[in-house]
């Protein structure tokens, strides 16, 4: 039976097929299968978490896929698909051995030559990844089980970079389809992760279906992050997108949901007295917001341009809008998040006092001549539509045309990609966040990179030419091993990067999820896991 609240959603606008497809579940149906309902914090469209950095990508790659290491609890790389490693006495080769049992969901084994082409599919897209690639002499079979990696230096992250536990995870994926040009998506899921994504059920904009993968074999720890035994204590998992959140809080209170990845923060007081339900902050390592212009079409391919950014942002504006209460967010001028050992405010002088003038001078001394600016508005994501809302009003404070492009965010995740030009669709700004374990790190950060359009995150801002551009600095950080010096070279990156302004941080704060109480297992971990849980 579908709630008052539901049907009255489907009313002014939700499809039929949500109510028949999605929330159908009538007396009698699925009664002995054990399933876990969750409404995701976007819309699922695109597959390939290596195509894309988008979250919600990214938590469907951890229901699919496995990777080699994972981060626990403590940020510590341990072993997963792995049995274990060995590194020469001269840090050059890694030796990397599977563990037993590991297969395909179409039922081939995992071999090392499929772990090999997916690591290199990866190094193409992801900033740590293209970084150990730098540093990789080759990558070769030992035999089915076991393969080697030689660096032509030394480099202290190649475990880390292995382990990333967020976007672009180096997910490990049959050898065919990793072998596929990293530029365009995969066209087939296959993974041998916990759970087998159901092609034939995935309604897009509705519902993605997720099984128990039956043969599966977690390993024997407990589960810390994402490393440890992902077992699976339920048949069926749903994706269930309900992109209104009044909706989507009043099936949470009725049951019909079991699992609120991101509710908006002013529906949390509604909830908070309820015993039903239980609200708690899952990542502790927080969220950091990301105004990203494009540095490709004009005015923000002039630096002058995307410094009037930084001038115009006030971080307080941007947090009492999308989070409002205090006790979530904070001010953090910091690019590799406050309360990190690399936390500075080296250069933040224009971003932590608003100067609306200056931003306007500076906005014009850039080039821009009273053009249309577009700013890619993600309305089904509450934080990114007020955020744009907020940086849409301040634009026009400081003299600019905008036009606020309304879509989805996995639309704008595509679109995004494109480098087109503003007169043939292109794009000016768009926003987006990232978590802690994404950005505390230069070269985790692919937002700081100065890549250029070969290597760059979407934006594609270009700095590299000498010791002191953004990727001279991030290629010192990932050469030098001592804390104190690594310390010195981010705040160096730091100060550069208030220059370049590859992305104007519009503050920090810590996202609550909403869960039944019922549910035991949730765990810790800035990515929200699946396994685990109980449903009592």
């Amino acid at each position: 039976m579908i709630s008052k609240h539901l049907q009255s959603f489907m009313r002014i606008g939700m499809s039929a097929l949500l109510a028949s497809a999605v929330l159908g579940f009538s007396a009698g149906s699925v009664m002995a299968e054990k399933v876990l309902r969750v409404a995701p914090h976007a819309d699922l469209k695109n597959l390939d978490p290596i195509w894309t950095t988008a979250y919600i990508t990214r938590n469907h790659g951890y229901m699919v896929y496995d990777t080699l290491i994972a981060m626990d609890g403590d940020l510590n790389p341990q072993p997963q698909m792995l049995e274990g490693w060995d590194v020469s006495d001269d840090g050059l080769t890694y030796t990397f051995t599977l563990r037993d049992g590991l297969k395909w969901h179409d039922g081939a084994p995992v071999t090392s030559v499929d772990c090999i082409a997916s690591i290199m599919r990866w190094s193409k897209r992801d900033g740590m990844g293209q970084k150990l690639a730098d540093f990789t002499k080759s990558m070769s079979r030992i035999d089915d089980k076991s393969f080697k990696l030689v660096l032509n230096k030394p480099y202290g992250l190649v475990l880390a970079s292995l382990g990333k536990i967020s976007s672009n995870v180096p997910f490990m994926m049959p050898v065919r389809l990793a072998m596929m040009d990293a530029f365009e998506a995969v066209p087939e899921i296959v993974g041998s992760g916990p759970f087998v994504f159901d092609k034939d059920a995935w309604v897009p904009g509705a519902k993605v279906v997720y099984r128990k993968n039956t043969a599966y074999v977690p390993r024997s720890e407990p589960a810390s992050y994402a490393a440890g035994g992902k077992r699976v204590h339920v048949d069926t998992v749903e994706w269930i997108y309900i992109p209104d959140a009044a909706t989507t809080m009043n099936a949470l209170v009725a049951g019909e949901i079991d699992f609120w990845e991101s509710p908006a923060v002013d529906l949390v007081p509604s909830m908070e007295g309820n015993a039903d339900i239980t609200i708690k902050v899952i990542d502790p390592l927080g969220t950091q917001g990301w105004l990203r212009p494009n540095h490709l079409n004009p005015p923000f391919d002039n630096p002058k341009a995307r410094q009037a950014l930084t001038h115009m942002v006030n971080q307080e504006d941007y947090l009492r809008a999308i989070i409002g209460d205090e006790k979530f967010w904070s001010t953090c001028p910091a690019y590799f998040m406050c309360g990190t050992p690399l936390d500075t405010d080296i250069g933040s002088e224009a971003l932590v006092k608003q100067d609306l003038a200056k931003a306007k001078a500076l906005l014009k001394e850039g080039g821009y001549n009273g053009e249309t600016l577009i700013l890619m508005d993600p309305t089904d994501i509450p934080v990114l539509h007020g955020a744009s809302l907020v940086t849409a009003q301040m634009l026009r404070d400081i003299g600019a045309k905008v036009e606020v492009q309304a879509m989805d965010w996995s639309t704008l995740t595509s679109r995004r990609a494109e480098k087109k030009s503003i007169a043939d669709g292109g794009w000016n700004i768009f926003h987006t966040y990232s978590t802690g374990a994404d950005v505390s790190s230069p070269i985790a950060n692919i937002g700081i990179s100065g890549g250029c359009e070969e290597k760059a995150w979407f934006g594609w801002p270009c700095d590299r030419d000498g010791p002191d551009s953004l990727e001279g600095l991030r290629d010192a950080f990932s050469e030098e091993s001592d804390p104190a010096k690594q310390k010195a070279i981010a705040t160096k990156l730091q100060a550069r990067a208030y220059e370049v302004v590859p992305y104007v941080n519009y503050g920090q704060w810590f996202q609550p999820t909403a869960y039944r109480s019922s549910l035991k297992g949730v765990l810790i971990s800035p990515v929200p896991f699946f396994w685990n849980i109980e449903l009592n």
